[in-house]
């Protein structure tokens, strides 16, 4: 007659999980082939400067060239529109006036977030389309405390000449009308090489 061969639980669970995690390796380096490290020295990337924007942020949400559309309506009608969400593609330009040089576009969404105050979610890219910096954008992301006198944001990446970006961006309301249109002057320190 035979004799079973008797293996305690522990050794047992240690063997099942040896055969499958063995089995899994070629699995895990097949899927992560496509990653490489990069060595950042010689990416070759020329030194790094702060660069600061002055810019007008022109919201217009009245009449037929409306640049701020609203798509989500708020929750309710009382202030402060929380769930409120706009689209945007509004102007960017150097003076506050409407008619002073437009630069770029400010391209993205602010979302009323809060129920008791009045705050927004940016969401947004300043898209440069002149002089040196045209084609090239960088991106805000952050909490607007639209009642605070200054607002700061961070700056988390961008393209072009902002590869690699970073830094922060200070909105202090400019002027507004009955409206609803509102003139955003943006103070942008930029990071990038």
């Amino acid at each position: 007659m035979a004799k079973a061969l008797l293996i305690s639980p522990s050794y047992f669970i240690f063997f099942i999980f040896f055969v499958f995690s063995y089995a899994t390796i070629p699995v895990f380096g097949e899927e992560y082939s496509y990653v490489k490290t990069v060595d950042f020295e010689k990416m070759n990337l020329p030194k790094e400067k702060v660069t600061h924007f002055q810019l007008y942020w022109q919201d217009i949400v009245s009449g037929s060239n409306a640049t701020s559309v609203t798509v989500i309506q708020p929750v309710n009608n009382s202030l402060p529109f929380f769930g409120m969400v706009n689209i945007i593609d509004n102007s960017l330009t150097v003076g506050p006036n409407l008619s002073s040089k437009t630069v770029g576009k400010a391209q993205g969404l602010y979302a009323s977030t809060g129920q008791k105050e009045s705050s927004l979610l940016m969401v947004m890219n300043f898209a440069f389309t002149d002089g040196k910096y045209n084609g090239s954008t960088f991106t805000v992301v952050g909490r607007n405390n639209i009642n605070a006198k200054v607002r700061e944001m961070p700056i988390i990446g961008g393209s072009g000449l902002f590869r690699f970006a970073r830094g922060y961006a200070l909105a202090s309301t400019y002027s507004s009308n009955d409206k609803g249109d509102v003139t955003i002057e943006y103070n942008c320190y930029v990071i990038h090489y």
